[in-house]
C-alpha cells in the first residue's frame, strides 16, 4: 500500500504507458543531494520538479538537481514577464503533492511543464515519485514524452 500522491504518480505512469520504477527508501529523500547518495549517482542526474508561479498559473520546471534555475531567462524565453517562485500551499494545492515530493506527473489537472535540456546528457534520470520517501527512474525522452514538456535552457 502506498500514500495517495505516491499511488497517483505509480496510477499516471502506468496510465501514460511508461514504466513503473517507483522506489520507495527508507528514509527521505527530499533534496537532490539526499537522493544521489541514496541512489549512488551524480546530483545532476536528479530531477527537481520545481513549481512557480506564473501569473497565478503553476508552472512545473523539471531541472537538473545541479542546477539553479534562472527566472528571468525562463520568463524572456516564455515571453513573460514575472515567474515566482511558488509557495508550499500553491504547490500542494496544484500539484496534490508536498514540496521536496513533487513528481513530474500525477497531478489533480495537467501542469505546463518545461524540461531543462541539461537533463539529456544523463542516461537515466530520477525524479520525485509523490512523497519524501519514493522516486522513480526514467529517460529523458521518455520523461518528455510523458509530460510533454517544453524543452528549454534553464540556466
Amino acid at each position: 500500500m502506498f500514500p495517495e500522491p505516491v499511488a497517483r504518480v505509480k496510477h499516471a505512469l502506468n496510465a501514460l504507458g511508461a514504466e513503473d520504477t517507483v522506489t520507495v527508501f527508507d528514509s527521505t529523500v527530499p533534496t537532490a543531494a539526499a537522493a544521489a547518495a541514496a541512489l549512488g549517482c551524480e546530483v545532476a542526474a536528479i530531477t527537481n520538479s520545481l513549481v512557480f508561479d506564473l501569473e497565478g498559473a503553476p508552472l512545473l520546471i523539471l531541472a537538473s538537481g545541479a542546477a539553479k534555475v534562472d527566472v528571468r531567462k525562463v520568463a524572456a524565453q516564455l515571453g513573460t514577464r514575472r515567474i515566482r517562485r511558488a509557495s508550499p500551499e500553491f504547490v500542494l494545492e496544484h500539484t496534490g503533492q508536498e514540496v521536496g515530493g513533487v513528481a513530474p506527473v500525477g497531478h489533480p489537472e495537467k501542469i505546463k511543464t518545461l524540461l531543462d535540456e541539461s537533463l539529456k546528457y544523463h542516461e537515466v534520470l530520477w525524479a520525485g515519485a509523490g512523497d519524501h520517501h519514493s522516486m522513480f527512474s526514467i529517460s529523458y525522452r521518455e520523461l518528455r514524452r510523458i509530460t510533454e514538456a517544453q524543452e528549454l535552457q534553464v540556466r
